[in-house]
């Protein structure tokens, strides 16, 4: 087992550039996937070169970046726009950017028109889309043109006015056995992996065990291939947000707020620039 270890330790760190049968090695392999979200080109930079798998430039931009309650607001074109700031700032990681509400339900053709657009001008690697059967036909659309999709189950935070809530998903028989044929059939029709958001772990477990393309989670428990957070909530950045699921590495809340203060009083007390901060 410690060989196997080494072994698969070596083949990461080997990799140059992340790519969707990269994910499908790790899974074979057993080495976990690692993924966060990245909505500009400075952060991306910086989780690129600190090692991360797959960035998600995720439709939660509607929330930490812009201030809005839920991810629904966020349109298209700005979803393109932080793809392509993210996309330049990568040199290994795998960039999945999630089409925005609106742009694929019920419509296939607007789908694959979306993802186009995202691949073209963006420069991604592969979409996400949040649902399962309901919105299997943009699926098989977008993959039509060669499009890799990232399926997405459990919570799905474009359909919270349905739910009502953010709470535990298919803690129930009816919605876990749904949630495990939805996953099926995502792996059937072509998604080269698939995010589990805020289920019972070992509902989780069982999914990934079941299929051959990477389960990654949030929410999900340690037994899926992957995990995903959003950046902001584990380096701190967010307060107000502390769901169970989350580790918060580091507290840059306080740590920016601290430095500003500083600043503030030395240009204040006129301590900056000093004599050798100035030509």
């Amino acid at each position: 087992m410690f060989l196997n270890i080494i072994h698969s330790m070596s083949v990461h760190k080997e990799i140059k550039r992340i790519t969707t049968n990269t994910l499908h090695e790790f899974k074979q392999s057993g080495v976990k996937i690692s993924m966060l979200t990245a909505y500009d080109f400075s952060m991306a930079r910086i989780l690129d070169s600190a090692g991360i798998d797959v960035l998600l430039v995720g439709d939660s931009a509607s929330n930490v970046m812009a201030g809005h309650e839920t991810t629904l607001p966020i349109t298209l074109d700005q979803m393109i726009y932080h793809a392509s700031s993210v996309v330049r700032g990568v040199n290994r990681a795998l960039v999945v950017v999630d089409l925005p509400f609106g742009n694929y339900q019920g419509n296939s053709r607007l789908a694959l028109e979306s993802a186009i657009r995202i691949m073209k001008e963006a420069g991604a690697h592969a979409v996400k889309l949040e649902g399962g059967s309901e919105i299997r036909e943009s699926i098989e659309r977008i993959l039509t043109a060669g499009i890799p999709v990232m399926g997405h189950l459990g919570l799905t935070p474009q359909s919270i006015y349905k739910f009502g809530t953010y709470t535990v998903r298919a803690k129930e028989e009816a919605e876990a056995n749904k949630l495990i044929e939805d996953a099926i059939l995502l792996e059937k029709i072509g998604c080269f992996a698939l995010v589990l958001e805020k289920i019972p772990a070992q509902l989780a477990t069982r999914v990934a065990e079941k299929l051959h393309i990477p389960v990654i989670g949030i929410g999900a428990g340690g037994g899926v291939d992957g995990q995903v957070l959003v950046s902001h909530d584990m380096l701190g950045i967010t307060k107000e947000f502390k769901p169970r699921f989350l580790r918060t590495y580091l507290n840059l809340y306080d740590g920016i707020q601290n430095a500003v203060r500083q600043y503030v009083d030395d240009v204040k007390s006129n301590n900056f620039p000093n004599a050798d901060e100035q030509y």
